[in-house]
């Protein structure tokens, strides 16, 4: 059956992407072209210029590669479950916030809630939701299978959406080091979604794919360490998020209470709302002026035990451990900031373990058996390690009394999580 579309949008890596009319109609809605106004990697235009790309970009390439994966997998359903699969990647990132991932950690502390929750909300609350309905579409099942989680169908569809090698990874990925030009994130996309099939309606990739899938983690891991983890990305997320938090005390950056009111939380209206506001105006001029947080200890944690890594990610040890910092150093409390690149604000930790659920398909005598991808590659199993990185962040005329400080306190870390891949 040939498939009806309305015309085509213009993207740098997959050249043109075709669109339907329903696609279209989604797309003019203000959900999601308020995208347009959430950057996909703030903090990281202060390292990469260039990296100035959108939420907006990102969720139309989702959707073309979810489209693209669907038509090569063994599937014999109707033209309306590829649709579905392509508008569940469209609006997979909906719920994003001002600043996307740095917004995370004050809607998990203030509300409780995850941008996924508020995508959910989103889809079934908003006009998406009604231009979903009118086409025949269930929102609700939309709003689940959006953020994978989709329980009564078949589990390869949530594994497409949020899955180890799901659509949104292989695009953001390509996407952010095409903006960067930090040159670490090349993935061959393709040969990935021509070799993925399906056992037990479960997505598997073939061996022939073997050498794509270990590059992919290793462009994966090296795009973490270059661009999302970079200090100076991080020392602008840490200065926005203690922005954000200082506003709070003055404006309750959370009460919406609908959608049309969530939908007003974008970047321009943070920063606007940021430079206002006199307990973060001062946090923010600094950041106009690139007079950022200066990194002052760094170690990189790689350790097969996860409750070594995570040991930092308790906020309430974090906070003693910047006091005993700071009464070292003999520095005010707020002068030393603990960061460890695993929290929610980027939730990109644990990328090599994740990947060896990815079971691979092995031809042996004819017959292709199913096996754990780090059975049968030892740069995967090697791989297989729990990252994470601490570091001490202080004004710049404290960094050496603070790297002083804190290598006294911190400096007989366990030997195991200083051990390198």
């Amino acid at each position: 059956m040939k498939r009806q579309f309305w015309g085509f949008i213009k993207d740098p890596l997959y050249g043109y992407i075709k669109i339907t009319d329903l696609e279209k109609e989604v797309i003019d809605t203000r959900p999601v072209q308020r995208l347009r106004r959430i950057k996909q990697l703030s903090g990281s235009e202060y390292v990469y210029p260039a990296a100035n790309h959108t939420r907006f970009e990102h969720v139309l390439g989702s959707m073309y590669l979810a489209g693209l994966m669907w038509e090569n997998l063994p599937v014999e359903e109707s033209p309306e479950e590829w649709q579905r699969i392509r508008l569940a990647a469209l609006l997979h990132d909906l719920g994003h916030g001002p600043f996307s991932h740095v917004f995370d950690p004050i809607l998990i502390k203030h509300i409780g809630k995850t941008h996924e929750d508020l995508t959910s909300w989103l889809i079934k609350e908003s006009e998406v939701g009604d231009v979903i309905e009118a086409h025949g579409f269930s929102k609700i099942g939309l709003s689940m299978l959006a953020v994978g989680k989709l329980t009564e169908d078949r589990p390869f569809k949530n594994q497409m959406i949020a899955g180890a090698v799901d659509v949104d990874k292989l695009d953001f990925i390509s996407r952010d080091s095409y903006h960067t030009g930090a040159g670490y994130g090349y993935v061959d996309v393709y040969r990935l979604i021509y070799t993925m099939d399906l056992r037990d309606d479960m997505l598997v990739v073939d061996s022939t794919a073997l050498s794509t899938l270990e590059a992919f983690l290793l462009a994966r891991l090296e795009s973490f360490k270059t661009i999302y983890f970079h200090k100076a990305s991080r020392a602008v997320q840490i200065m926005l998020v203690k922005a954000l938090e200082s506003a709070m005390s003055e404006f309750d950056l959370l009460k919406f209470q609908n959608p049309d009111e969530y939908l007003l939380l974008d970047d321009y209206w943070a920063w606007s709302l940021l430079k206002q506001c006199p307990s973060s105006r001062k946090i923010v001029e600094e950041i106009e002026c690139r007079r950022l947080l200066k990194c002052a200890y760094e170690v990189t944690l790689y350790t097969k035990d996860k409750l070594v890594s995570s040991i930092f990610t308790n906020e309430s040890v974090r906070g003693r451990i910047e006091d005993e910092i700071a009464l070292e150093a003999n520095l005010p409390r707020e002068d030393v900031v603990i960061d460890v690149p695993s929290l929610p604000s980027v939730p990109y930790s644990n990328a090599a373990s994740e990947l060896m659920d990815i079971p691979i398909l092995v031809e042996r005598e004819g017959k292709k058996d199913v096996r754990s991808v780090g059975e049968i590659s030892r740069i995967i199993d090697v791989l297989r390690v729990f990252m994470s990185i601490l570091r001490v962040y202080t004004r710049e005329e404290h960094r050496a009394k603070v790297r002083k400080a804190s290598e006294k306190i911190l400096g007989s870390l366990p030997s195991e999580t200083k051990i390198s891949y």
